[in-house]
């Protein structure tokens, strides 16, 4: 992709400006009536409730990098999924797995997880209503009647479940109402875009009933953005229903219990890959013009179901105390077919199934008696298994036939990891403005891991030739993660702190292993840790008319998880390949970040972020050799930022209308592993804009685009020299959609 003269006169003006930088806060408050917030939003910069910490607090007073977006800045900023939020936070990079829809991958401050197989957990949290989601499948939810998405920003483990080294999203979804209210939209955009999204929730047998209920659904469809050729078929389509199903009992303002229902279906098929150079095991197929039209000889199946339950209690028994406790059983099913060669041939083609379900209970305490100390408690336990069946179909036409070649193999087996935890994280007021933050949490888990992988004599895999793991395992995982951090209150509106914390990721086992052909794939991988040091400052200036978040740190990252592609000998003495897991070793992450929202007058509104990352490897062992010079971390592009200008006004009939223009720019980045440089995405911009009306407080008519100068960039990619396989998965292409939406 060409790195045009634009988005380098982009990244010179974000970097020259990089004193008042970036962030896409609220402008109402979600609590007031519409026109009051209106009136307000016209003068000053609102305050956002976050619960970062387990308790309500202002946007602005918590001592944590976290960026807040209320449903109006989410509408504004055309977010439709997790992944739209990429731009909008600094050092995030979070987008559709390689061959998926609704399966993750995301990174914070150059930690994270790319590889969705069983085993392998992800290294930052996503969390729906307090709820952990353990696997990524599913997980790269859709953005429908949510109340407020917050991304913390560095390791969280003092108070979020498992896994949370790199930070946490956490999606909050609109509270019970005691009043009848919702909402119905319908969107419609090119590639046949048709979007239908609704909400009802209110009193079952009236306000004073203490009965209240939720319903909220929403269907997403999309033609492809390309097609499999010669078939007809759409690839990089989307067709998925989701539901949300609330209720709850209230008792007077001590007492509620609220059960919760989650289900999504996605039916999306298969997500276009472009070869990046012809295959020399298939020069019949040379690579096509399109980064989205691909061949394929499999079936173009990409299903996902994912389903949820949870129950919440809240007691409040005084003025002092809060208690909460949160049971939750989730589940999903994703079967996906891979076609890594994108030809008809069957060179590298891999069918999966994977099955996952979770309970977990969590028990907290909050305690705040209007003294100089308050926190919160906790008990968090996790039970869950993860398994499924990878079936593998590899071919080398240009060796001869035998019963290595084809090469039919699968991956079978689960991981169940039972985990337990305890944590507090405590505030002191040591004056009436310095605090003192301090908290830890204890982690005991056990990873269990059965594996069977076998090669088989044909496409029935049922004659077994030879095997290439079979084991039966535990492995035990202890941490501590400490948190201390002081903030000092310089002004009513400027706040300064300081903070060290670790974040702690469990190891485990490579399901893929091949112990016959490399012993040590049977063995555990390691736990990683990151060690943070973090300074920043939360500012609203100007008469709460600019509000600058900036924030420093240093990381020092060890045992980093990497999975890789390894090949082996095969008994002809042809090449093949496994999926690979290691402990990479330690690095050294170094990174600023600055969030800024400014309001010159009551017609403008200037808002973005600017991010700086310098992530190296320390140690990186291969074969005994340190090879960390020429090793380059994954995710971490060195710059990246947006800037979103806004132009609003009252009309006179009592509506608005408002116009946005918004650019997001980072520098080139290695999406994968292996480092290859055809993979690699160069520095790129994109540009988006819409225009919202509101004739009136029910009505909101709104126009969006995205990547409206269609740019080409990778998200993800393929590289696997054993099979001649290049290939790359795209970003999307330019998008636009009209939006019609009725509130009540």
């Amino acid at each position: 992709m060409k790195n045009n003269g634009l988005s380098l006169a982009i990244a010179v003006a974000l970097a020259g400006s990089a004193w008042i930088a970036p962030n896409a806060w609220a402008q109402e408050q979600a609590e007031q009536p519409a026109a009051a917030t209106d009136a307000q939003s016209n003068r000053n910069l609102g305050t956002v409730l976050v619960t970062a910490r387990k308790r309500e607090e202002t946007l602005q007073e918590v001592p944590v990098a976290v960026t807040a977006f209320t449903p109006e800045t989410l509408d504004k900023l055309n977010v439709n999924d997790l992944g739209d939020l990429d731009a909008q936070v600094p050092n995030l990079t979070i987008y559709a797995a390689r061959g998926s829809t609704s399966t993750v991958t995301a990174y914070i401050r150059g930690v994270g997880q790319a590889d969705p197989l069983w085993g392998v957990d992800p290294g930052v949290g996503i969390y729906l209503d307090d709820v952990y989601i353990a696997r990524p499948q599913g997980a790269l939810l859709d953005v429908f009647d949510v109340d407020r998405i917050e991304v913390l920003r560095g390791p969280q483990g003092t108070l979020y479940g498992k896994n949370t080294i790199g930070g946490a999203i956490k999606y909050i979804s609109k509270p019970l109402p005691a009043k009848t209210q919702g909402f119905a939209s319908v969107s419609v955009g090119n590639h046949s875009q048709r979007d239908v999204k609704a909400a009802l929730g209110g009193s079952i047998g009236g306000e004073d009933s203490g009965l209240r209920a939720r319903l909220a659904v929403a269907n997403m469809q999309r033609d492809g953005y390309g097609e499999l050729i010669g078939r007809g078929e759409d690839v990089s389509d989307k067709d998925i229903t989701a539901a949300r199903l609330q209720v709850g009992a209230f008792s007077q303002d001590d007492f509620d219990v609220q059960f919760a229902l989650d289900w999504m279906d996605d039916k999306s098929g298969m997500r276009g890959a472009k070869m990046l150079a012809a295959n020399p095991l298939a020069p019949a197929y040379p690579p096509l013009d399109s980064r989205y039209d691909m061949r394929s000889g499999m079936r173009n199946i990409n299903d996902t179901t994912m389903k949820g339950m949870s129950a919440t209690v809240n007691w409040r028994p005084g003025d002092d105390w809060a208690f909460k406790y949160v049971i939750a059983k989730r589940e999903s099913e994703t079967s996906t077919a891979i076609d890594f060669d994108t030809t008809p041939l069957t060179l590298v083609d891999v069918y999966a199934d994977y099955n996952d379900s979770q309970v977990s209970h969590e028990v907290q305490a909050n305690y705040d008696g209007g003294g100089r100390a308050r926190g919160v408690l906790g008990i968090y336990a996790f039970n869950g298994d993860a398994g499924g069946l990878v079936r593998n179909h590899f071919f080398n036409p240009l060796v001869a036939p035998g019963i290595t070649n084809p090469l039919f193999g699968d991956t079978r087996g689960y991981v169940n990891t039972q985990s337990i935890a305890v944590y507090a994280d405590w505030t002191f007021d040591l004056t009436d403005k310095l605090a003192l933050d301090v908290g830890a949490r204890y982690t005991d888990e056990d990873k269990h891991a059965i594996a069977l992988n076998r090669f088989y004599t044909n496409l029935s895999y049922t004659t077994a030739w030879g095997t290439a793991a079979n084991f039966d395992k535990t492995v035990n995982f202890k941490n501590v993660s400490p948190k201390v951090s002081l903030n000092y209150q310089v002004t009513p509106d400027i706040m300064m702190y300081g903070l060290a914390s670790r974040g702690f990721k469990s190891g485990g086992y490579n399901i893929r292993a091949n112990t016959t052909a490399v012993p040590r794939s049977g063995e555990p991988f390691q736990d990683e840790s990151v060690d943070s040091y973090e300074i920043g400052t939360k500012m609203g200036l100007l008469d709460n008319t600019l509000f600058l978040n900036l924030a420093a740190f240093h990381n020092r990252y060890k045992d980093i998880q990497l999975s890789v592609f390894t090949s082996f000998t095969l008994p002809n003495g042809s090449q093949s390949f496994f999926g690979d897991f290691t402990n990479a070793g330690r690095g050294t992450v170094n990174g600023a970040e600055v969030e800024y929202q400014w309001l010159p007058n009551e017609h403008w509104v200037i808002s973005g972020n600017l991010a700086w990352l310098d992530a190296k490897y320390d140690e990186y062992m291969d074969r005994g050799v340190n090879i960390a010079d020429v090793q380059k971390f994954t995710n971490a592009p060195e710059f990246s930022g947006a800037l979103n200008v806004e132009w609003r006004t009252q009309l006179a009939n009592g509506g608005s209308i408002s116009a946005r223009a918004g650019y997001s720019y980072q520098t080139g980045v290695y999406p994968t592993t292996d480092l290859s440089k055809a993979i690699y995405q160069p520095s790129y911009g994109l540009l988006g804009a819409g225009v919202t009306w509101k004739p009136s407080e029910d009505w909101t008519l709104s126009l969006q685009g995205s990547n409206l100068t269609d740019e080409e960039y990778r998200t993800t990619g393929y590289n696997i020299a054993a099979y001649g396989v290049l290939t790359g998965f795209y970003g999307p292409p330019r998008q636009y959609t009209l939006t019609a939406r009725y509130d009540f």
